[in-house]
């Protein structure tokens, strides 16, 4: 199954590569200014007496040999030629290969697309976005997309090889990601009623029509809802040690190994849901996991296509962040939305074929396992998704704000409120202005933001003192998040520190500290995209103590998906939604009132 040419060695040509050469490495971060911003992240969050135990164990390390030890060698890691990124193989493995809890709903988002209110056919919409996906991966094909831009710095493409014709394999103790030849792999794989079935979207050397793709993808539809199938597609949902045993059971079975091998290359999947979503939170879990039977959760690309002509993309984590992405999804909304309404499509003579599992007893056992889990896991979360119509980002502008340090303002100031003070948060910055760079954490809770949050609420605190401890939490906040995507965070440096300490040596106390573990325990995990193209956008908790908020800011709202588990820790979604859009309202009423 692996014998196809890989692009992990292929050459990178085109515009959209031409100019990795000349991308800088991830930079090494000077040691004393990396435990100096950590210090501060910990002072807001640690009683006081925890912060000076904490505080005392960070400058013992600055001070020992052991500390420059480790930094020298993160900086002979960074060194060495053939090395991409001294992060790329420690995050890749720690974060995402190496996690073993299902990719859903752990690893995998989801983006849900504004309706589009000329199309009410859900094989005309899943058509017109295969038009537009097709075209995109063209373009990733031959380098003639353009690369991504910060200001007048390429960003790095490197992701984008894991785009299209790629999938995760599931492996002890680590996953991988298998790529195959774009060349000879020109095929959809369509899931509908827990069946699979495939086409290729070329004929006679030509893509085939919006009107053919249609009839194709209807013609599938209508073939699937005639008869039953072992789920088997649920089996990706299950933990990826139970589901890398399964995989090999299945593959035993050589029509099944003909099965994978059709999925696993294929160019990217199209899910055809059976249901209607009408409210957001619906419409959300819907294309993000629905009944879980209908999909192949390792694939990084899923469009999702439900039977009210509503669509979606589900997109599996590991190898690629939010950025391309979005970036793909908005080139094919943008394209489905050019092209012109048509009646029904005429018959066509494309060729589909169905791909059938041969499920003995064993492998429909661990189905129903696997069902179960995935029932259990899905029943746990508790989403809310806020359409805040009261002002977006433009309005937050003509406060003189940053839209992204307004909004993780107000995600504190509502946290504080309901949960009574201030807990770690991660916000993801991008930092791929660097070869292979992917992330950095911002840590969004500081002193002056933890100040702020507590005059808001202390009576005796006048409105101006309130606006400037607010500005000057916003002000903080923004420089965090440009010295994150500049590659000068806090938690990768510390992580790289900690991976090179040896076998035999003494792990230096700061890593042993209840602090460290503590202080990146997410308790609220953000990100944060902007996009006119989404009623809803998210992911899950990162932890069952904490949330997951995604935020879409628009010019004149914010969409707000916020996520935790329903367990004993007490968090709930719907709260955190309504202190958000009371801690918004109030902080546009402190900017714009006067200021006694």
């Amino acid at each position: 199954m692996d014998g196809k040419i890989t692009r992990d060695t292929a050459y990178e040509y085109g515009k959209l590569f031409a100019h990795q050469k000349q991308l800088p490495k991830l930079p090494v971060p000077d040691l004393q200014h990396t435990l100096t911003k950590y210090i501060e992240s910990l002072e807001p969050i640690l009683t006081k007496d925890e912060f000076n135990q904490a505080k005392h164990k960070v400058e013992e390390f600055g001070k020992s040999k052991q500390a420059h030890e480790l930094q020298q060698r993160l900086k002979a890691r960074a060194a060495e030629p053939e090395r991409a990124s001294w992060l790329e193989e420690w995050w890749n493995e720690l974060s995402y290969m190496g996690y073993r809890d299902p990719v859903i709903p752990y690893v995998s988002y989801h983006y849900c697309f504004n309706d589009d209110l000329k199309c009410t056919r859900p094989a005309e919409r899943a058509a017109k976005l295969l038009s537009g996906a097709i075209e995109f991966r063209q373009q990733v094909v031959d380098g003639s997309l353009e690369p991504e831009m910060l200001k007048d710095k390429a960003l790095c493409s490197h992701s984008y090889k894991y785009m299209f014709n790629a999938c995760r394999i599931p492996r002890i103790p680590s996953d991988y990601c298998r790529t195959v030849s774009y060349q000879g792999n020109e095929h959809i794989v369509v899931v509908r009623n827990a069946q699979f079935f495939s086409f290729s979207f070329k004929r006679d050397g030509r893509v085939l029509s919006v009107q053919e793709m249609e009839d194709t993808v209807q013609r599938i539809v209508e073939a699937a809802d005639s008869e039953a199938a072992v789920p088997v597609g649920i089996l990706t949902a299950d933990s990826r040690d139970s589901w890398t045993e399964t995989r090999r059971l299945l593959a035993q079975i050589p029509e099944n190994a003909q099965v994978l091998e059709a999925i696993e290359s294929s160019a990217f999947i199209l899910v055809m849901e059976s249901g209607k979503p009408v409210t957001r939170e619906e419409f959300s879990h819907t294309v993000w996991h629905g009944d879980g039977r209908s999909r192949w959760f390792d694939k990084p690309c899923q469009f999702v296509v439900c039977d009210n002509a509503r669509a979606g993309f589900c997109g599996e984590h590991s190898m690629m962040d939010g950025t391309p992405t979005l970036r793909l999804v908005e080139h094919v909304i943008a394209h489905s939305l050019h092209l012109p309404p048509s009646d029904v499509a005429p018959k066509s003579n494309v060729v589909f074929s169905k791909l059938t599992f041969h499920t003995p007893p064993q492998i429909v056992n661990a189905v129903k396992r696997a069902q179960s889990f995935f029932a259990a896991g899905v029943a746990k979360q508790h989403l809310r998704v806020l359409n805040f119509n009261a002002f977006g980002k433009e309005g937050i502008k003509r406060l003189k704000c940053s839209p992204d340090a307004f909004v993780q303002m107000a995600i504190q100031l509502a946290y504080v409120r309901l949960h009574g003070r201030p807990k770690p948060t991660y916000e993801a910055s991008m930092t791929r202005k660097f070869l292979h760079g992917r992330t950095e954490t911002c840590r969004s809770v500081t002193r002056e933001s933890a100040l702020w949050c507590r005059a808001m609420d202390d009576p005796s605190a006048s409105a101006s003192i309130r606006i400037k401890l607010l500005r000057d939490a916003m002000a903080k906040h923004t420089q965090l998040v440009r010295e994150a995507v500049e590659g000068q965070g806090v938690d990768r440096h510390l992580l790289g520190l900690r991976m090179l300490v040896r076998r035999g040596e003494q792990m230096p106390r700061i890593f042993e500290d209840h602090s460290y573990s503590y202080s990146s325990h997410w308790f609220i995990s953000t990100s944060q995209i902007s996009s006119e193209n989404f009623t809803s956008y998210g992911w899950s908790e990162v932890t069952p103590k904490g949330y997951g908020v995604a935020y879409n800011i628009r010019s004149h709202s914010l969409l707000v998906h916020i996520a935790c588990m329903r367990n004993e820790h007490g968090l709930n979604s719907d709260y955190f939604a309504q202190y958000f859009e009371t801690a918004a309202c109030d902080m546009r009423m402190l900017l714009s009132g006067p200021t006694v």
